[in-house]
């Protein structure tokens, strides 16, 4: 996401140049974002049994499972390569707000599909419209495929935005990403997954939405070090990534689990 769409300081999946500038604006803030995985812990590796206690990000390397998020920023990709090289999942973007559409999404979706690349589409939140109408923006935009991963909701404050700064009240929060997740898991069979960062996990979300699993971002330590009372599915753990196939920086994430927890996970929510 670049700041003239997004506004968002850590401009995900493959948005690289703005996510520097975000950086600059921001004065090192985005470091302090961060995105987790919403998991049972049933179903995850503890860091305590993984002697990850006060790791830095490198040790996400422990979890077996990863995948990347991308956007127009990353380019052509060959998703054949980046499968053969290690990437087991990817998220898209796909929409944002009510008006927006990455344009590159038609093309990685049907590449990352032809490539048997699991996959999914995210939409950035927009604090200034309805989330009923962002989840109809979205289902124009996005194709309903059961095999796909579930959808994504990416919530973030938006500081650079030309058109929308609001930080909207808890419970204002909490109703209108709900109205979003309920009319995409109404339509898509799929309940969406939640991609949080710190900041607004500790200010809005904490105790919230106790039945989705959650993405959320750690580029310093692991998540349950920096989020209160939550555990995550999957952990966006570097914007600075490499993967084959890609050219440059990329976002890369860590499944929370097994990999015996990942083809139950995958089996249970896109039939893979």
């Amino acid at each position: 996401m670049t700041i003239a769409e997004t506004t968002s300081p850590r401009v995900r999946g493959g948005r690289r140049g703005a996510l520097r500038a975000g950086r600059a604006l921001a004065v090192g803030a985005a470091l302090l974002a961060g995105l987790t995985l919403s998991a049972c812990r049933s179903a995850s590796l503890d860091p305590v049994e993984l002697g990850l206690s006060g790791f830095t990000a490198t040790s996400a390397h422990q979890y077996p499972i990863h995948g990347i998020d991308v956007s127009k920023y990353q380019g052509t990709i060959d998703w054949a390569t980046a499968r053969r090289g290690g990437v087991s999942f990817a998220w898209l973007k796909a929409t944002e707000g009510g008006d927006r559409v990455d344009s590159r999404f038609s093309e990685n979706w049907q590449a990352a599909g032809r490539a048997g690349m699991p996959r999914g589409a995210y939409h950035f939140f927009y604090h200034c419209r309805p989330g009923i109408e962002q989840a109809a923006w979205f289902i124009r935009n996005v194709p309903k495929d059961p095999r796909a991963l579930p959808p994504v909701i990416d919530v973030e404050w938006t500081p650079f935005s030309p058109t929308c700064t609001r930080r909207p009240p808890r419970e204002e929060l909490v109703r209108e990403v709900t109205a979003m997740s309920d009319a995409l898991q109404k339509h898509y069979g799929k309940k969406p997954i939640l991609y949080v960062p710190i900041d607004v996990h500790r200010e809005r979300l904490v105790g919230t939405f106790r039945g989705h699993d959650f993405w959320l971002r750690a580029v310093k330590d692991h998540p349950h070090n920096v989020y209160e009372d939550r555990d995550f599915r999957f952990w966006q753990y570097t914007a600075t990534g490499s993967v084959p196939g890609v050219n440059g920086e990329v976002d890369r994430n860590a499944f929370a689990g097994t990999v015996q927890d990942w083809k139950k996970w995958l089996q249970a929510h896109s039939g893979g």
